[in-house]
């Protein structure tokens, strides 16, 4: 089960000459329930080194590690679980191979992406963009706070909100009823990532009392 509050996602292109292991480790520090490892340009060998440090490093905070699409590198270290886009290997084929106790997430932009996913049995999914993020180039359209809530609340399996979100709009996300908030820029840019991560989890829990 997800642990509610802020799911960390590697992006190294943010933080240019801080090491990843350092600036995941304050995440984590900072209270971070989850670490995803996105890694789109790296050679193979490079993502399993970074994926083997970073699952150990998540392994020694108690918060699951996520691969994101890298199948054969998810069962090479013996990842958490994977968290794949709409493209990827479907579903249920990844189940087959990563067993049952494994932890699968779903991207998804739409009401009918969501139920589609939790029909084909993910254990939790991504919802957005939420609003605008330039994160992420190739972004489907932003879905909004009303719609994020509708998708909450028409699925019973954990959501976490992703694209735009900041110290500014996080709580009107929270409010939703969704499970983890994924802030990528505005935590990975700070100058003290740490700090920045214990806010979001105090916005959390602000959030929360108003669901």
């Amino acid at each position: 089960m997800l642990q509610n509050g802020l799911y960390a996602i590697t992006a190294e292109e943010l933080h240019p000459g801080r090491p990843l292991l350092e600036v995941m480790e304050e995440t984590l520090q900072g209270g971070a329930k989850m670490i995803q490892y996105r890694d789109k340009k790296g050679t193979k060998k490079q993502v399993i080194e970074n994926a083997r440090a970073l699952s150990a490093l998540a392994k020694s905070y108690d918060v699951p590690f996520i691969m994101n699409d890298h199948l054969d590198v998810a069962l090479i270290i013996d990842a958490d679980g994977v968290h794949f886009g709409q493209d990827d290997v479907p579903l249920v084929e990844a189940r087959k191979l990563l067993g049952d106790n494994k932890i699968i997430g779903i991207s998804t932009h739409s009401l009918e992406e969501a139920q589609h996913a939790e029909r084909d049995g993910a254990d939790y999914i991504g919802v957005g963009p939420v609003f605008k993020t330039a994160t992420k180039k190739d972004t489907q359209q932003e879905i909004g706070p009303p719609l994020l809530r509708e998708i909450v609340e028409s699925v019973s399996i954990p959501t976490v909100a992703i694209g735009g979100i900041n110290r500014h709009n996080a709580v009107s996300v929270i409010e939703t009823g969704v499970t983890q908030v994924a802030v990528i820029s505005d935590v990975l840019q700070a100058t003290s990532v740490k700090e920045v991560a214990e806010i979001y989890q105090t916005l959390y829990d602000q959030g929360r009392k108003h669901v």
